[in-house]
C-alpha cells in the first residue's frame, strides 16, 4: 500500500515540508461522542464512523493545498502532539485491510465535489435538519444544499472559500467541516496516525497524491 508510506513521509512530524503543498490551520472541530464520520455530506451522509475511538472536544483543522492547481489535496484533524508509532488505514465496521489487494483502499466516494469530517451526533442531527426541512418545504424543497450548505460556500459575488464550518443544530455544539475535495470527484481514503500506547494522534485524508 504505497499511499500509506507517501502518508507517513509527509505527516508524521510536527508540520508538513514539501514545496508542493501550501498549509492552513483553518478552525477547529467539535466531537462530542468521539465517533468521526468521514464522507460527501450530499451524497453518503449515512456513512458509518471509523471504528477507532477518537477523543471529545474541540480540534485544530488543517487543510493542505496542491500549490499548482489552489485545489485540496489533504485534510487533516490534529488530537495530539505526541511522537507518532504507526500509521493505519482509517476502517469502518465491516472493513477488513487484509480484504484488500495491494492497491485497493476503503474509503468514501465523492459525487458532489465535496467531503467532510463531523461527529457521529453530528451526522445525526444533520439528518434530521434535512428531513425537518423536506417536512417543512415540500415540493418547495431543494435539497440538502441549496438549503443549508450553499450560503457558506457562495454568496452573491461568488464563491467564499473552499471549506467552512457548519452547525446543523441550534441545541448541539456539533460543526461539520465541510471543504471542496481535491479536483472533484473521486473515492478518498483516511489514514490514522497512533502514538506508542495506540492513541490516535492525528487523522488525514488524502484527495490527491503528492509525493
Amino acid at each position: 500500500m504505497k499511499h500509506i508510506e507517501n502518508i507517513k513521509k509527509i505527516f508524521s512530524k510536527n508540520f508538513v515540508e514539501s514545496p508542493l503543498l501550501e498549509s492552513f490551520e483553518v478552525g477547529k472541530i467539535y466531537l462530542s461522542s468521539g465517533k468521526l464520520v468521514a464522507c460527501d455530506p450530499l451524497i453518503t451522509n449515512d456513512m458509518k464512523h471509523f471504528t477507532t475511538e477518537f477523543p471529545k472536544g474541540n480540534f485544530s483543522v488543517l487543510l493542505h493545498k496542491e500549490r499548482e492547481s489552489n485545489c485540496v489535496a489533504y485534510a487533516e484533524i490534529i488530537f495530539s502532539n505526541s511522537e507518532i508509532s504507526d500509521w493505519k488505514l482509517a476502517t469502518t465496521e465491516g472493513q477488513n485491510i487484509k480484504d484488500l489487494a495491494e492497491e485497493e483502499i476503503f474509503g468514501y466516494p465523492v459525487e458532489s465535489g465535496m467531503g467532510c469530517f463531523m461527529d457521529v451526533n453530528t451526522q445525526h442531527n444533520l439528518n434530521e435538519l434535512e428531513q425537518k426541512l423536506y417536512h417543512n418545504k415540500g415540493v418547495d424543497f431543494m435539497g440538502i444544499y441549496e438549503e443549508f450548505f450553499h450560503e457558506y460556500f457562495f454568496d452573491e459575488n461568488g464563491a467564499i472559500d473552499q471549506y467552512a464550518f457548519l452547525k446543523p443544530s441550534e441545541n448541539h455544539p456539533g460543526t461539520i467541516f465541510a471543504f471542496e475535495t481535491g479536483y472533484g470527484e473521486g473515492f478518498y481514503a483516511s489514514y490514522i496516525a497512533y502514538d506508542k500506547i495506540n492513541a490516535p494522534v492525528k487523522i488525514v485524508t488524502e484527495f490527491i497524491e503528492i509525493s
